[in-house]
C-alpha cells in the first residue's frame, strides 16, 4: 500500500476535497479507471507563450505529470537565439542547485544502509571538523574574535543549511574569509575544499540560522567518504543509472553540445546572451571537481522527471528501487525548528520550511502575490531559473526549464505554478490562493 508523503496537514485537508467530476462505471473496479486531470494543457500553453512573447524570457519548456501520466509538455522560444535553435523537449540545461537533491538522495541512501546517524557530530565521520570555531566579531585592531561552537556541527545541520558555514554573497568578515580561501573552486577536489572550509570560522553558531551554501558539497563528501567511492560514480551508480537518465550527467560532451540551451541574462526588460566560456564551463570543461554536490548537473526535461516521479512514489520508479518510502518522507519533512527564526531569504520561497535539500510547503500561500502550491509538496529551484515540485497531495510532478539569470530575474515561476493549478480544486483548496486567469 502506497505510502503517501504529504505532511499531515496536507493529507487531512486532501482528504476533505469533493470527490472527483467523474465517477467510474459501476462494472469497472475504480483502481482501473484513470483519473481525469484537472491540468489545463491550453492554459499553460498561453501563459508560457505569453511570457515568451512579452520578453519575459527567451526560452521556455515545461513537463508535468499527473495522476501517473503526462498532462503536460510545452516549449516555447529558442534555447538559443542566436542559432536560431528552438527549446524542444531534448534541450539539455544546467540545472544547477536542482543538483542538491540528487546529493540528498544519493546520502540518504548511505543512511538507510546505517553508515551515519543523523544527530552525530559531523566530526565524527569528517574529522577535519572537530575543531572548527565560530566568528564572533573583531577586536579593535581589527582581527577575528574565535570563539568554541556551542554544540558540534551535527549531520542534521548540513542536510538542512544550518551548519554555520559562511556564504559567499554575503558582505561580511567570514564570507570574505571563505571568499579568499577559494574554497568553492572547481580546481580543487571534494576532500581538499572539505579540508579548506574546516580551517575557515564558522559565520554563526551550528543550529542557530538557516543559511544556504556550501553544506550540499560537503554532503557530497561525507557520501564518498562512507561510501569509498568517489561521488560522480556514487551519483551514478545509486541515481542515474537505476532511474535511466540517460541524458543526465556533469559534463556534456562535445557531439552532444548541440542540443544546450544558451544562457541569457535579463536585465533592464532585455535579455544579453552570455558567452559560451565562462556560462557553459560547468558542463563543458574537465574540472578537478568533477562532480560538485550542490550544482553542475546537465538534464533534459524527461529525465529529471524521472527523478521527481520517483520521489512522488515514495522511492520507486519503473522498477527501480532507489530509497525506502520512510527515507523520502523524512527528506519530504519540515526540519528547521521554530527557534531558527533567522532564514535569510527562504521566506521569499512561500510558506515553507526546510527538509533535506528540498524546500516543504507547511502551510498555505499567504496572499495572492506567492504563488501556487499546496500544502506537503516539496520542492527546489536552480540558478538559471529552472525549477520542479513534486505534490503528493494531488498526485503531481512539474519540471521547468528555461536558462537565465538572475535567479527570480522574472516571475516566470509564479506564472507557471498558477498555470498548472488554475483547474485543480483540490489544489485550490489545500492552499492555491489568488492564481491569475
Amino acid at each position: 500500500m502506497r505510502i503517501r508523503l504529504a505532511a499531515a496537514l496536507g493529507l487531512l485537508l486532501a482528504a476533505c476535497q469533493p470527490a472527483a467530476d467523474t465517477a467510474p462505471a459501476a462494472d469497472v473496479p475504480p483502481a482501473t479507471v484513470a483519473r481525469a486531470p484537472s491540468v489545463d494543457a491550453a492554459h499553460i500553453d498561453a501563459v508560457l507563450q505569453g511570457i515568451v512573447d512579452e520578453g519575459r524570457a527567451v526560452g521556455v519548456s515545461a513537463l508535468v505529470h499527473e495522476g501517473g501520466r503526462e498532462v503536460y509538455f510545452g516549449a516555447f522560444g529558442m534555447a538559443d537565439r542566436e542559432a536560431g535553435r528552438p527549446m524542444a523537449r531534448d534541450t539539455l540545461a544546467q540545472v544547477y542547485s536542482m543538483t542538491k537533491p540528487v546529493t540528498g538522495v544519493v546520502l540518504m541512501s548511505l543512511h538507510e544502509e546505517g553508515l551515519f546517524d543523523l544527530d552525530a557530530p559531523l566530526s565524527t565521520y569528517l574529522p577535519e571538523y572537530a575543531n572548527v570555531q565560530v566568528h564572533a566579531g573583531e577586536d579593535a585592531d581589527g582581527k577575528p574574535i574565535l570563539v568554541a561552537p556551542e554544540r558540534p556541527i551535527l549531520v542534521r545541520d548540513i542536510l538542512r543549511h544550518t551548519a554555520g558555514f559562511a556564504a559567499s554573497f554575503e558582505d561580511n568578515a567570514p564570507a570574505r574569509l571563505f571568499r579568499e580561501a577559494g574554497v568553492d573552486s572547481r580546481e580543487i577536489s571534494l576532500a581538499q575544499m572539505s579540508e579548506r572550509l574546516a580551517t575557515l570560522p564558522l559565520a554563526y553558531q551550528p543550529g542557530t540560522r538557516w543559511l544556504y551554501g556550501i553544506s550540499v558539497d560537503v554532503q557530497a563528501r561525507l557520501a564518498e567518504v562512507l561510501a569509498g567511492k568517489p561521488f560522480a560514480q556514487l551519483v551514478r551508480e545509486r541515481v542515474l543509472e537505476p532511474l535511466r537518465m540517460e541524458q543526465t550527467s556533469y559534463h556534456v560532451a562535445a557531439d552532444r553540445r548541440d542540443r544546450m540551451a544558451a544562457m541569457y541574462e535579463y536585465a533592464e526588460g532585455s535579455f544579453r546572451r552570455l558567452p559560451d566560456a565562462p556560462a557553459l564551463d560547468n558542463a563543458y570543461r574537465e574540472w578537478t571537481l568533477e562532480a560538485p554536490g550542490g550544482y553542475g548537473l546537465v538534464s533534459t526535461l524527461d529525465d529529471y522527471m524521472r527523478f521527481g516521479r520517483m520521489l512522488l512514489d515514495d522511492g520507486s520508479f519503473d522498477g527501480a528501487r532507489v530509497l525506502d518510502a520512510d527515507t523520502v518522507a523524512l527528506m519530504a519533512t519540515d526540519m528547521l525548528p521554530a527557534e531558527v527564526s533567522d532564514r535569510s531569504w527562504l521566506p521569499g520561497k512561500g510558506q515553507v520550511g526546510f527538509g533535506i535539500d528540498f524546500a516543504v510547503r507547511h502551510s498555505p500561500p499567504a496572499d495572492a502575490d506567492e504563488a501556487s502550491g499546496a500544502v506537503g509538496e516539496f520542492f527546489w529551484d536552480g540558478y538559471a531559473n529552472t525549477l520542479f515540485w513534486v505534490d503528493p497531495a494531488n498526485d503531481i510532478v512539474a519540471v521547468l526549464f528555461t536558462q537565465s539569470i538572475p535567479p527570480g530575474g522574472t516571475d516566470l515561476h509564479k506564472r507557471f505554478r498558477d498555470a498548472v493549478y488554475l483547474r485543480n480544486p483540490a489544489a485550490s483548496a489545500a492552499g492555491r490562493a489568488g492564481a491569475a486567469p
